[in-house]
């Protein structure tokens, strides 16, 4: 198995650059694993092929505007960018350098927020980003000096910060959206509820396990970063209620499988509060997910690969090459997938 294996060609016309309006608008292409067989929908018509009794898992995580942009102390020539990846307590974050080159002591202005680097870490991958520990000064003032850390193949996004959030996003702590939940709106949560789905919340805040491609030639080399992830008693009780009845526990996005799959032992569901670093490939015997909602994934990355694990490479390369046929939007704010 080679990493060039889960590089799926996609043209870049087709990367969606803004999300659509509204959000249960865009396509939604639903593959069947049992009837081997695909499907062309509208995401609002999700609640078709769902049953009662059925539960879907999201994550509730709320995206910080994590990219900040400024230049060093006393030296307003010079250009820093930096994403803020993982608070580790006591106003120190794990961040990622995207701009510029930074030492230990240096501070860095962020126009009105202020930051310190008090650890230099890894080089990423093959790239030139660099792992650093920096301490924030006020960690208030971030809402007005950062940005929200959309992906880079999206381009000078200036629309509704909101519209990289999730409508039921509580709880601050991503890097990243979970994209896959960017397509509900409160009408669509309302209208499955009442059909008797069970909605139910967990957390992972995403970092950069979940959105950096893998660089090595084979991907079970690649290194999998910790996220932190919480699981709740009445969700586990809900979910195992679920299984024996013999209804289906459906996953929005790859977060939450992460999250289902590392709170996993021994058979059972059990209540998990804390990181993972759990990394999926083809392979993997899932434990607790039945399916799955995600979005289009970018080349190579962990997400895909996760994904192959679920679906099978060659069942899921021609899906894809069968949503570039057709002209999908694809990547964060592109359409969406279910796996059944």
């Amino acid at each position: 198995m080679k990493t060039s294996d889960f590089d799926f060609g996609v043209p870049r016309e087709l990367v969606a650059q803004v999300p659509v309006e509204p959000r249960d608008s865009s396509r939604l292409l639903v593959l069947d694993r049992k009837k081997d067989k695909l499907e062309h929908r509208r995401f609002n018509e999700l609640p078709a092929f769902l049953e009662e009794g059925d539960a879907l898992v999201f994550n509730d995580s709320r995206v910080i505007p994590a990219r900040l942009r400024g230049n060093l102390h006393l030296e307003p020539m010079s250009e820093i960018v930096i994403v803020l990846l993982r608070d580790l307590g006591d106003h120190v974050w794990e961040a990622e350098v995207e701009v510029g080159e930074v030492k230990i002591a240096d501070i860095v202005d962020f126009t009105g927020l202020y930051g310190q680097v008090i650890k230099l870490g890894e080089r990423i991958g093959r790239r030139e980003e660099r792992l650093v520990h920096i301490v924030i000064s006020d960690e208030d003032a971030l809402e007005k000096a950062g940005e929200p850390p959309v992906p880079p193949y999206i381009h000078g996004y200036k629309g509704d910060p909101e519209r990289y959030q999730t409508v039921y996003s509580r709880i601050r702590g991503s890097a990243a959206a979970p994209t896959a939940g960017l397509h509900f709106t409160d009408r669509l949560l309302n209208e499955l509820r009442e059909k008797g789905v069970n909605l139910c919340f967990v957390t992972l805040h995403v970092g950069l396990d979940t959105f950096m491609p893998v660089y090595e030639d084979h991907p079970e080399e690649h290194k999998m970063y910790t996220e932190y992830c919480y699981l709740g008693k009445e969700v586990v009780e809900v979910l195992q209620k679920t299984k024996e009845m013999g209804k289906r526990v459906i996953c929005v996005g790859t977060t939450s499988c992460r999250t289902l799959e590392t709170a996993s032992q021994n058979g059972r569901l059990v209540p998990f509060i804390g990181p993972t670093s759990l990394y999926i490939l083809p392979g993997y015997q899932w434990k607790s997910v039945d399916c799955m909602i995600t979005n289009f994934h970018y080349p190579s990355s962990t997400n895909l690969i996760m994904l192959a694990s679920f679906v099978g490479l060659e069942r899921l390369r021609a899906a894809y090459m069968e949503a570039v046929r057709l002209k999908y939007r694809f990547y964060s704010f592109g359409d969406s997938m279910l796996v059944l």
